[in-house]
């Protein structure tokens, strides 16, 4: 067999890991050892806290849908049971951004799910 020598792709790989290490705090941005851990672990919370944020969003839209149907004589929870028993089709993003900005337009949703 003939010998390879992986000096090139070895340096390549190297600097690879530490500018994506780049900014990291501490050794962690230094040296390719404690890089590597640190990206490893940065990838999986990444992965974790791309599906959190679904929820945190959620959870922000049930909030301002909360805050803008209470004056009107409607709790979150009694809201959204009459406007599926209703039939409407808005989800709880669209019903937040009218909560947010159109509140004339969730003024008269309320009113027809009353």
């Amino acid at each position: 067999m003939t010998r390879v020598k992986k000096a090139v792709h070895a340096l390549k790989n190297r600097r690879s890991v530490l500018r994506q290490a780049k900014g990291f705090r501490f050794r962690r941005s230094k040296t390719e050892r404690a890089a590597n851990e640190a990206l490893a672990h940065a990838g999986a919370y990444a992965f974790v806290h791309r599906r959190d944020k679904k929820g945190d969003f959620r959870r922000l839209w049930n909030v301002k849908i909360n805050a803008a149907v209470r004056p009107l004589g409607l709790s979150y929870s009694r809201f959204i049971d009459a406007a599926k028993k209703k039939g409407v089709a808005l989800d709880r993003k669209s019903l937040a951004y009218l909560a947010e900005h159109k509140p004339a337009t969730l003024q008269r949703i309320v009113d027809m799910v009353k």
